[in-house]
């Protein structure tokens, strides 16, 4: 059986396919997947601009196909992979769903909530624990998300050259 390690990035390699699919479609490029006994129960990708729904996080997206599939909203068992930190209603989402382990590829730094703006699974309050891991892709992971936000700043300065008369 393969490590734990060559599993995970098995996992966020299928998390990064869907991440493309998601830029393609003009939105951020994250993606998510969801998985229990090794299968892969839920997926995912950002879709807020596509669906007109703020909700519609890589995480809230996956998380809502594997509670569809499972028929129950309850994923305990079940290890959630993203490619970006979740953000805290992201965090809430995962929590609420009973994932048992989080594991992202890259830190967000202005709204992650795992480790980089927050540490929100460290809150004494909460109800259930999810275990969390990061770092797993973190080049490929960082530079899908890099990539497409160098194509859209290239792509707002062809427009503004275009608006102004200039080529």
């Amino acid at each position: 059986m393969p490590d734990i390690q060559n599993i995970d990035e098995y996992w966020m390699t299928r998390a990064l396919t869907l991440a493309a699919r998601g830029a393609a479609l003009g939105e951020v490029p994250v993606g998510a997947v969801v998985v229990r006994d090794g299968k892969e129960l839920g997926t995912g990708f950002n879709a807020p601009i596509s669906g007109c729904d703020p909700t519609a996080h890589a995480e809230i997206c996956a998380l809502r196909d594997a509670a569809a599939r499972a028929g129950n909203y309850r994923l305990t068992g079940a290890t959630l992979y993203v490619t970006l930190e979740p953000c805290t209603m992201c965090v809430g989402a995962i929590v609420h769903s009973r994932i048992s382990r989080l594991v992202y590829g890259t830190r967000e730094p202005k709204a992650g909530a795992i480790e980089s703006a927050r540490r929100t699974l460290d809150e004494p309050n909460l109800n259930w624990q999810v275990e969390a891991v990061g770092g797993i892709l973190q080049e490929d992971c960082s530079q899908i998300i890099s990539d497409f936000f160098s194509r859209r700043r290239a792509e707002i300065r062809q427009r503004r050259k275009q608006d102004s008369g200039k080529e």
